[in-house]
């Protein structure tokens, strides 16, 4: 035998003679038993992979369309952001801002002050007439009366008499033609 190689005989039933090398052993009936066993649990494995990415399949399809939703609804909030930034930008057209006028001058009542002074500093017959939504001092009241006195916020019902409140606040003061902001700078009378 060529190699040193040890090889044995074997005989089957029928007669045949077999060369298998030395050490060779068959494989017993039980360890052929385990394969259907393994290959049982791997088919079970491999359908609980099956099912579970499956389940995430699913998922993902119903995340796609919460994501969808969720887009669809922030879109929808930006239109409603702009839309009332829009509104409180025409709600503020017609409020001025009125510096100088003296703490307390306006007495308790900051609306029938405003109706009764106003056409007589800016002399402007007023057509609509001035009507006030509600007037009053910005800020808290300050305690000491050395301090700058506080501006008067005034909204108009209006746009009318604001514009032409805010043309003459330009007319009196022309550095300020160029700067489009309602606020009167006029000195109050006395």
């Amino acid at each position: 035998m060529a190699g040193g190689q040890k090889h044995c005989f074997t005989s089957r039933p029928c007669g045949e003679v077999l060369l298998r090398p030395a050490g060779f052993r068959p494989h017993r009936r039980s360890e052929g038993r385990k394969r259907p066993i393994e290959t049982k649990l791997m088919r079970l494995d491999i359908a609980g992979f099956h099912s579970r990415v499956t389940g995430l399949k699913h998922r993902m399809v119903t995340m796609k369309d919460h994501v969808h939703t969720v887009l669809e609804k922030d879109q929808e909030l930006l239109f409603l952001c702009s839309k009332l930034t829009n509104l409180e930008d025409r709600s503020r057209k017609d409020n001025i801002r009125l510096f100088g006028f003296p703490e307390h001058a306006e007495g308790t009542d900051t609306s029938s002050f405003l109706h009764s002074i106003l056409p007589k500093m800016t002399e402007i017959a007023f057509d609509p007439p001035l009507e006030f939504q509600r007037a009053y001092r910005l800020g808290p009241k300050r305690k000491d009366g050395t301090s700058k006195p506080r501006p008067i916020i005034a909204c108009l019902l209006r746009h009318g008499p604001a514009r032409q409140l805010l043309l003459a606040a330009r007319a009196h003061d022309p550095s300020k033609q160029t700067a489009m902001r309602s606020a009167l700078q006029l000195t109050s009378p006395g």
